[in-house]
């Protein structure tokens, strides 16, 4: 099997500084068991790496167990962190078969895609909707009275279409249903009040994370979303064309503070609670964003343009949105945001000129 390339060290600098956080109580991992959904994708793939990391750093005896549909991935995880890889869909119960009693569970696993958004609505809802009820399924059982913490990785999108200027985990706004890229937002809110319906009925210790678009360094270079879009213009010296007139505000947060925030949640949070995870400092319109790379990261020397395309219902962008996220519940919780968009796209780019995952 061909070795995984050596990672960054913008990114080992992120898990060092995640891993030395006084303030994430590792001790309560000890000698415990840990299944992280979406394990190859990018948030879970960057959990299992700093579990892996804390594990090692305070001896925790930890067993890590990932799960998801990347076999390449999924096997290079597992060859070079020496951990445990369940491959399979979430929708298939047997892919948790081999689960016997876990302690902590984060449920990553999701499509986040825009375009399957539109062009596969179906597989959207039933990755999370059938994915979410299966685990559920599975930890409420009698063997699993270990389970000490379950944490779902929610979205801001579950807000909708909101007339605040500021949302609040209390929050919420209207969705269209007749957009098949609502598949997106309202599975999500299905997963979140599923999510609640169990621990109501079955006592399980459910939190709930709406995180921001998070990024930074670990993103893939392929990654189809407009900021990664903006990053690859950054390294090609290329002039940024926007697709919409970048009205929609979008709210963001880097990847090292993001984790911080879901590690502080899952071990600290309270049950049954939502958390938004974002950088207020960093909720920027689109055209906002664009400028500040023209003017902060690459000196005027590239133009902004607007050039909307023909076909741009089936881009799959979200709707166009004004709002941003409050996250003072999480600071309640020690958390803070140490990275601004600025020095995001700074940590992104050194990450993927150094690095690979």
């Amino acid at each position: 099997m061909e070795k995984m390339k050596p990672i960054s060290n913008i990114l080992q600098a992120d898990i060092s500084e995640i891993i030395g956080d006084t303030g994430i109580p590792w001790h309560m991992l000890k000698g415990g068991t840990v299944f992280i959904t979406g394990a190859t994708g990018l948030i879970g793939a960057l959990l299992v790496r700093v579990m892996k990391a804390a594990d090692l750093k305070f001896g925790l005896n930890l067993t890590i167990i990932g799960q998801g549909r990347n076999k390449e991935l999924g096997m290079k995880l597992k060859s070079e962190l020496k951990i445990d890889f369940l491959l399979g869909d979430l929708r298939d119960k047997e892919t948790l078969a081999p689960l016997s009693c876990l302690d902590y569970v984060i449920h990553c696993a999701s499509i986040t895609k825009s375009f399957a958004m539109i062009n596969a609505p179906v597989d959207v809802l039933e990755t999370q909707a059938m994915g979410t009820k299966n685990i559920l399924e599975l930890v409420k059982g009698k063997s699993f009275k270990s389970l000490k913490s379950f944490l779902l990785l929610s979205s801001m999108e579950i807000y909708g279409n909101l007339s605040t200027i500021e949302a609040s985990e209390n929050d919420l706004g209207y969705l269209d249903l007749f957009n098949p890229r609502s598949s997106y937002p309202e599975s999500k809110r299905f997963c979140e009040m599923l999510c609640i319906a169990y621990a109501a009925q079955y006592d399980l210790p459910i939190k709930i994370a709406r995180l921001a678009q998070t990024f930074g360094a670990g993103t893939p270079k392929d990654d189809s979303r407009v900021f990664a879009q903006f990053a690859r213009n950054i390294m090609a010296g290329q002039d940024i064309e926007l697709h919409t007139e970048g009205k929609s505000r979008g709210n963001y947060c880097y990847t090292a503070d993001a984790l911080r925030g879901l590690l502080l949640i899952l071990l600290k949070g309270n049950k049954g609670e939502a958390y938004n995870v974002a950088n207020k400092s960093a909720s920027v319109t689109i055209r906002e964003m664009a400028e500040m790379i023209k003017k902060d990261i690459c000196d005027d020397k590239i133009k902004v343009a607007v050039k909307i395309p023909e076909d741009i219902k089936k881009c799959g962008y979200a709707p166009d949105s004004g709002y941003t996220l409050n996250t003072d519940k999480l600071k309640k919780l020690g958390w803070n945001a140490k990275y601004g968009l600025r020095e995001m796209y700074q940590r992104l780019l050194l990450d993927w000129q150094n690095g690979d995952l």
